[in-house]
């Protein structure tokens, strides 16, 4: 341990933690000495001087709260004595100077992946079975039954049974010890490897609450993120299930895919029940087109691309106090790596970029999309207040717990994720990825309604770090999980791919943890299995665009 206290930013009035620091502990800071007159514990941050009601207090550069109480200097900062507080913005980005990093270890860096008819590259290839609503969700269920199994691809269960071995034993006569001695037995892995189509690596099934009832608004919003999802690089065709009268109509779903790619050669069948002659029919006539469309997905082979085909989407969840000084600052790293070389990195999670608006509006290239910004995050604030909430109610008592103690503090160091490159483009919920460069995509704060965007506006590799531990992954977009501690990477190691508690610990600094998330990017494009993947974790929730935090 290299140090046992951090303070982020010169201008910074509160110091982190990085391990338990008892009452009396005498800390060294600009020439001086603060004694600390409470126990701080780890991750949780101090005064480094006194502060009176109204104070402000700032990490990380930006103002994060203000003093509620008087709060002595050596003092931790709790939700008793501070309250949320942020930085007003306006829509006016300044001049922005980038230093980009040195590049020089990843050019001509290549991965095998699906090259797509509109240049994409895909990390993984997939086919999509979807309900245009809600009603249809059984047909899945069934159509998952009639092949996910069969076809030796995931199912919820670690092991499958095979009765037709002991049924077709049973027809040849086999003796009960013939019988007993028959494996029947296999395992994940062992299924993979007998996969009948081995160049497709799984068939997804969206199934979702939505397509019907609520606002029309919510079913274009819905047909938009399964185009998206349809149109994804990962994604080879789709097989959608109509019930035909529904809100989320076939017409508008086609038209979003127009709208994404205009010349889409995606092999994508649409049944409609209510045009069927039966349900039999409707199921056997699914279960013939998929299969035919999976012939045609195995012919696509993983060929060399260059990693700046890779669009990354950075995400969050289950954050700490250490998440905005390891994993996300080293994933930010990350970012500008990839930006560098041309890739596009996506940030998202709109309520957690509070307090940090100018600094972003600041790097938007154009003045379009500065104000576009600037009206996607007020109009959200003005949205959560109007229903009696508001950003400031973002940290969950899992955040607060472990030393996130307002939102702005939450979000200054959520933000660290997007690195510090030029902004692109701003996007709203479920537009296109289109430009390389840092992309910023509005979302809401939810860890899975977040990385479900992600991938619906293009993302084929998705990077999540969090403090407290999650199992969360995505139907088409690998992702990877990375630990802000090593205490929650050696105890969720069966869920966590790469541990940035090395920065905290002082073995690794910001550049080489984020050269090291970088290359398990690009083995993971390349067709490393991800955790996520393992787990079976197909988290799919869409936004219905009303107030999530």
């Amino acid at each position: 341990m290299s140090k046992t206290f951090v303070q982020i930013h010169p201008k910074d009035n509160i110091i982190a933690a990085l391990i338990d620091l008892p009452k009396g502990t005498v800390i060294p800071h600009n020439g001086d000495e603060i004694t600390l007159v409470q126990n701080i514990k780890q991750k949780h941050k101090f005064t480094t001087v006194d502060l009176a009601v109204g104070d402000e207090i700032y990490m990380y550069g930006v103002l994060i709260g203000k003093a509620m109480l008087p709060i002595q200097k050596g003092e931790a900062i709790t939700i008793e004595n501070t309250k949320h507080a942020s930085a007003d913005f306006n829509d006016c980005n300044e001049k922005f100077v980038w230093n980009a990093p040195d590049t020089s270890k990843f050019e001509g860096r290549t991965f095998n992946g699906f090259h797509r008819e509109d240049g994409s590259v895909g990390t993984r290839n997939y086919w999509l079975v979807i309900p245009l609503t809600f009603c249809e969700n059984r047909n899945i269920d069934v159509l998952e039954g009639a092949l996910a199994e069969k076809l030796g691809y995931e199912t919820v269960k670690d092991f499958a049974v095979d009765t037709d071995a002991l049924i077709q034993q049973y027809k040849a006569g086999a003796s009960a010890e013939d019988i007993l001695n028959t494996p029947i037995i296999s395992t994940k892995e062992e299924i993979a490897k007998n996969r009948l189509f081995p160049n497709v690596d799984g068939i997804k099934f969206l199934k979702h609450d939505g397509g019907c009832g609520g606002i029309r608004q919510d079913s274009e919003a819905l047909c938009n993120l399964l185009a998206g999802y349809i149109t994804n690089p990962n994604v080879a065709g789709a097989t959608i299930f109509s019930l035909g009268c529904q809100n989320a109509q076939i017409h508008m779903l086609q038209k979003a895919i127009e709208d994404r790619d205009p010349n889409c050669k995606k092999t994508i069948h649409y049944l409609e029940q209510q045009k069927s002659a039966s349900e039999r029919q409707l199921i056997e006539e699914a279960v013939k087109h998929t299969f035919l469309g999976l012939i045609e997905a195995n012919k696509i082979v993983r060929q060399p691309a260059p990693i700046s085909k890779i669009v990354l989407g950075l995400e969050c969840g289950g954050s700490d106090g250490f998440s905005g000084i390891s994993a996300n600052p080293s994933l930010g790293y990350a970012s500008d790596l990839l930006a560098a070389i041309g890739g596009s990195p996506v940030l998202s999670e709109f309520p957690e970029l509070n307090g940090v608006e100018q600094d972003i509006i600041n790097r938007c290239k154009t003045e379009e999309d500065a104000k576009k910004f600037s009206q996607l995050m007020r109009a959200y604030s003005a949205a959560a207040v109007a229903v009696g909430s508001g950003f400031e109610n973002n940290p969950s008592p899992g955040n607060i717990k472990d030393g996130l103690i307002t939102d702005a503090m939450k979000s200054a160091g959520a933000a660290k994720k997007g690195g510090t490159s030029p902004v692109a483009q701003v996007l709203d919920y479920t537009e296109k990825i289109r430009k390389p460069g840092l992309n910023l995509l509005c979302t809401p704060g939810n860890d899975v309604e977040s990385t479900t965007a992600l991938a619906g506006s293009g993302c084929n590799v998705v990077v999540f770090t969090t403090g407290l531990g999650t199992p969360t992954g995505n139907p088409i977009a690998p992702v990877l999980k990375l630990s802000s501690n090593t205490t929650l990477f050696n105890k969720m190691n069966d869920i966590i791919d790469i541990n940035a508690g090395t920065v905290i610990t002082g073995e690794d600094t910001i550049e080489t943890m984020g050269e090291n998330i970088l290359e398990h990017i690009i083995r993971v494009a390349n067709g490393e299995i991800s955790k996520a993947e393992i787990k079976g974790q197909n988290d799919f929730i869409p936004w219905k665009r009303g107030i999530s935090l």
